[in-house]
């Protein structure tokens, strides 16, 4: 009997790392991404370097490609939490 797989599916990006993704997708840098949600420089890296685990995006165009096929490319501040 042969082996049958599921798909595999991406795990689910947060709602801050959803943020982060938007912001950077606007063209903004590390910094001001880190003003807009008051968190420090390094927390924004962290929350890219999540993403990129999570989805194949080596490049910030990746990023803005991912944040567009996740449609997170909108105004950040209007978010809901994704609800399961």
């Amino acid at each position: 009997m042969p082996v049958t797989s599921r798909p595999q599916t991406a795990p689910a990006l947060s709602h801050r790392e959803r943020q982060v993704l938007a912001h950077i997708a606007e063209g903004l840098s590390h910094k001001q991404v880190a003003r807009r949600l008051g968190i420090s420089v390094h927390t924004v890296s962290t929350y890219l370097r999540r993403i990129r685990s999570k989805r194949t995006a080596p490049t910030v165009a990746h990023l803005i490609r991912l944040s567009m096929a996740e449609d997170v490319a909108r105004r950040p501040e209007s978010f809901e939490p994704r609800r399961a």
